[in-house]
C-alpha cells in the first residue's frame, strides 16, 4: 500500500514537523492548513501587537487563503478540487466569523460538497483565526 508523505512548493512551509498531506492508498490526509503565504510569516488579513497577538483580523482573507493553499496541496499531490470529500473547519470565533466563512466556503466547495465539521476552538499554535482539515481522494 502506498504512504507517502507529500509536500507542495506552492503552499507555506509547516510550522512543525510534519508534511503538508500524505497519500495512503488513494487517500490523501491533509495537515491542518492556515492563512500564511508561501516564504511568509505574515498572515494576510491580521493585525498583531508588538506581543505578537491579535489585535485584528479579516476572516475572508484568511479563508481565501487558507482555501488557495489547500487547493494548492491537492493539486500537487496529485488529486483535484472536486476530489475533496471531508473538511474539518477550526474557527476562533465562531459567533463572529461563521457567516462570512460560510459565504466564501460555499464559492470554493459549493459544487464540490463535501462533508463538512464545523467547531470552535479556543486557539490555533498561530495567530489566525481559521484553519482546515482536509480528506481527498486521488
Amino acid at each position: 500500500m502506498i504512504n507517502t508523505e507529500i509536500n507542495s512548493d506552492r503552499a507555506p512551509t509547516a510550522v512543525g514537523s510534519y508534511p503538508h498531506a500524505r497519500r495512503v492508498g488513494n487517500f490523501l490526509f491533509l495537515s491542518g492548513v492556515g492563512p500564511r503565504k508561501k516564504d511568509s510569516n505574515k498572515i494576510p488579513g491580521v493585525t498583531l501587537n508588538e506581543n505578537g497577538d491579535i489585535i485584528d483580523y479579516d476572516i475572508e482573507l484568511q479563508c481565501r487563503s487558507v482555501f488557495d493553499n489547500v487547493r494548492y496541496i491537492v493539486e500537487d499531490a496529485g488529486a483535484k478540487w472536486e476530489n475533496i470529500v471531508d473538511v474539518t473547519v477550526f474557527l476562533t470565533n465562531i459567533d463572529k466569523d461563521f457567516s462570512i466563512y460560510n459565504k466564501v466556503y460555499a464559492e470554493y466547495f459549493g459544487d464540490v460538497r463535501p462533508c463538512r465539521t464545523t467547531v470552535e476552538i479556543n486557539k490555533l499554535p498561530t495567530p489566525i483565526a481559521v484553519e482546515l482539515k482536509v480528506i481527498a481522494l486521488i
